[in-house]
């Protein structure tokens, strides 16, 4: 299994405890997912993340086929840093940190995701050829989606 890395990192001008209020608000995920995805809790997303805690939703990643999609919070570390990791969904492996470290002017926020295609090196042409790019898309939406929210806070 060949496994991807993605790392994107975004520098906030607020605190780290505004960050942390804002990415560990599971209701906020709608608030940062591009409408192309077309993502849908398939229940409500509550406002306090625990560890433990799945999510299930539907999305449609790749081509318009809608997908389940269901992540766990495996860990987190209170103010700075969880962690999710797909239970079931489009990707063979993926697991997502989302860190925050404190600066001088703001935070830095961190996000790296390892990641593995399923079908094999069919998987692996498809990243090559559109997936990676999908992702980076994905990624560079919720960016601007924070950002936004960081101005007006």
């Amino acid at each position: 299994m060949k496994i991807y890395t993605l790392t994107s990192t975004q520098h906030l001008p607020i605190s780290r405890q505004q960050a942390w209020e804002f990415l560990s608000n599971p209701s906020q995920l709608e608030n940062i997912t591009s409408s192309d995805l077309s993502f849908q809790p398939l229940a409500p997303l509550p406002e306090v993340m625990e560890v433990g805690m799945i999510f299930r939703f539907q999305i449609k990643p790749f081509l318009g086929i809608r997908m389940n999609w269901h992540t766990e919070i495996t860990h987190i570390e209170e103010g700075s840093m969880f962690i999710d990791i797909q239970r079931s969904g489009p990707f063979r492996y993926w697991q997502h940190e989302h860190r925050l470290i404190e600066k001088a002017d703001g935070v830095e926020m961190r996000d790296t995701v390892n990641y593995a295609m399923p079908f094999s090196v069919f998987g692996d042409i498809a990243h090559r050829v559109f997936i990676r790019k999908k992702l980076e898309d994905i990624f560079e939406y919720r960016k601007q989606a924070i950002a936004s929210y960081s101005e007006n806070n």
